[in-house]
């Protein structure tokens, strides 16, 4: 297997990419085990989305955050659209995404992303972006007009959303909420001890009061959240922040292992085996979540569109065991 570099930021070398951490020391990039090498991409359909991204001059995380699964993805036609652009305001010491000023928003964005979902004809599509720290709701406001144009231009796709955590953003939030994607993601990413390193710049009680905020306000919306494993937490911590997901009745859980992007980004402690993995997502199953992906290369939006249908599956058998009981 071949290990796949994902790289079409002609210009932009990593210290342009990430100006706050080119005073950091290198930590050495491990070589990856065996268990998470993929396949670089060459199929055709993978070449015909690659292209409608670039016609509809659109940003996806699958290239700015470089997932490895980028050609598994793709060469089934499903891509991750990053709104807002593609600089972000944060500095999280695990992210790929490039950080500063970020341009002033593109009105007619929320357009083009769902031109390209009903060119792509999906069936589930997910939306993400940079933390946009400068605008006054956080860029609430353009996930919401993303939302709606999506639902005019192709009504049967459902809509999975991947946001910020609208720290300080007062009422930006039921923005959003209000909007009815049929799936609210924000990712935890890492055990609360490990944010001041991590995660520096957001707060782990703000993020799971969002998903709890979610549920309050719209039942019917699936929450979904996940970590990174790998970056020195241990499993008691992780099987804590499972804890606090379920009191805020998140749905989905996701576990996938870190990946160090760059000399300049956090290291990585421990590859997790793939069967620890396992024992990780029994745990979870065990706590009450009705979805659990839990392996290497698992990402938030990886085998999305089918991962929903099994929350919509596993959520009708729940309330059809409750109406026994």
């Amino acid at each position: 297997m071949q290990r796949i570099v994902i790289d079409h930021r002609k210009g932009r070398p990593p210290a342009a990419r990430h100006p706050e951490k080119a005073h950091r020391p290198d930590n050495a990039v491990q070589r990856k085990p065996d268990w998470i090498r993929v396949r670089a991409p060459n199929s055709p359909v993978y070449q015909e989305t690659r292209k409608l991204i670039r016609d509809k001059s659109l940003v996806t995380v699958c290239e700015e955050a470089a997932c490895p699964n980028i050609g598994e993805c793709w060469s089934q036609r499903h891509a991750t659209m990053m709104i807002m652009g593609d600089i972000c305001t944060r500095a999280c010491a695990f992210c790929n995404v490039a950080t500063g000023q970020p341009a002033e928003l593109d009105d007619d964005e929320p357009r083009r992303v769902a031109d390209a979902v009903a060119s792509l004809a999906l069936r589930h599509v997910v939306i993400t972006s940079v933390d946009r720290d400068d605008l006054a709701d956080g860029g609430a406001a353009h996930f919401a007009a993303t939302i709606h144009h999506i639902r005019a231009a192709s009504p049967a796709t459902t809509i999975e959303i991947l946001t910020p955590d609208f720290l300080r953003k007062n009422n930006a939030l039921d923005v959003v909420i209000d909007a009815k994607p049929d799936v609210f993601n924000h990712n935890i990413e890492t055990v609360p001890r490990l944010y001041p390193s991590i995660r520096p710049g957001a707060r782990y009680y703000q993020s799971l009061r969002l998903l709890d905020r979610v549920k309050q306000r719209d039942p019917e919306i699936f929450t979904k959240s996940g970590l990174m494993l790998g970056l020195g937490e241990d499993r008691m911590e992780v099987s804590q922040v499972m804890d606090d997901f379920r009191i805020a009745d998140v749905d989905f859980l996701t576990l996938g292992q870190y990946l160090q992007p760059t000399p300049k980004h956090a290291s990585v402690a421990r590859f997790i085996p793939p069967d620890e993995f396992d024992s990780y997502a029994a745990v979870a199953r065990s706590k009450g979540f009705l979805q659990v992906s839990a392996s290497p290369l698992t990402r938030s939006s990886y085998h999305a569109d089918s991962d929903f249908a099994a929350l919509r599956t596993a959520r009708q058998q729940s309330l059809q065991r409750d109406a026994k009981a």
